[in-house]
């Protein structure tokens, strides 16, 4: 058998291995390799590859997608003092008088404690942007409609993508599961997608905070391409290879 054969088949076994992961949300060594007919050891390569892509998550015993197992507040935990000052670093970006778009997540939450009494509009989604600035008097703050995900203080929805649709701001702050090596930003969930699109065309400037282990991080779902991006906000160690291929996209990376 050809290299290029093996290649050809392993490529098509890989995306085959992401559909049973869209479609179940956690496949297992054993099941993959019977499912295929191939060894044990040649599915453990195929989810490592796919790992190390940011397409899946590796879990014992396979490979998962993993929405929303980590409590909230179990994730504001994580990498507190690098995504503290990517946010303090994002702020720096908003002049009084903007229209900001917050995202969802934790540190998208940092960052809307950083712009507290600043003459600013801030329209969000998140319930933990919310919490934040409710009670500020120098933030003009308008929430999104929507479902609200409990697990993840989160708006999602139509009536999230329709109110997005009415509006323009001057900037967008967006949070991802993973940066990609070829610099497409991904997410974990489906619904949570469809907004962060939403939220770019809305946008004049779209800017991404991402600490360093979201490279590459985790994320089946495409959010988009380098291209619909100004910006990336992250920390000094992030992988330099995928800033570079950023940074060939004419983006603007700033470390913190």
């Amino acid at each position: 058998m050809t290299d290029m054969l093996v290649d050809m088949l392993t490529a098509t076994r890989q995306a085959r291995i992401l559909d049973s992961l869209r479609v179940d949300g956690e496949v297992t060594v054993e099941d993959l390799a019977e499912q295929f007919g191939v060894s044990l050891s040649t599915i453990r390569r195929d989810l490592n590859a796919l790992s190390a892509e940011g397409l899946l998550r590796r879990v014992r015993g396979g490979g998962s997608i993993e929405p929303d197992k980590v409590p909230f507040s179990d994730v504001q935990r994580q990498q507190r003092p690098e995504k503290t000052r990517i946010a303090a670093r994002a702020a720096e970006l908003v002049s009084d008088g903007d229209v900001v778009l917050i995202d969802i997540g934790t540190t998208t939450a940092l960052l809307a404690r950083e712009l507290r009494g600043r003459r600013i509009t801030v329209i969000t989604s998140s319930l933990a942007v919310i919490d934040e600035l409710r009670d500020d008097d120098g933030v003009e703050l308008i929430v999104l409609g929507g479902v609200v995900r409990g697990n993840y203080h989160s708006m999602v929805g139509a009536l999230t993508e329709q109110a997005l649709a009415q509006i323009r701001a001057t900037i967008c702050f967006l949070g991802t599961s993973g940066i990609r090596p070829d610099g497409t930003i991904s997410d974990t969930t489906g619904m949570e997608v469809p907004v962060k699109r939403a939220m770019i065309a809305s946008s004049q400037r779209a800017v991404v905070l991402a600490d360093a282990s979201k490279f590459p991080g985790v994320g089946l779902l495409s959010v988009c391409g380098p291209e619909e991006l100004w910006g990336v906000v992250t920390n000094e160690d992030a992988d330099p290879a995928t800033l570079a291929v950023l940074r060939s996209n004419d983006i603007e990376v700033m470390t913190a």
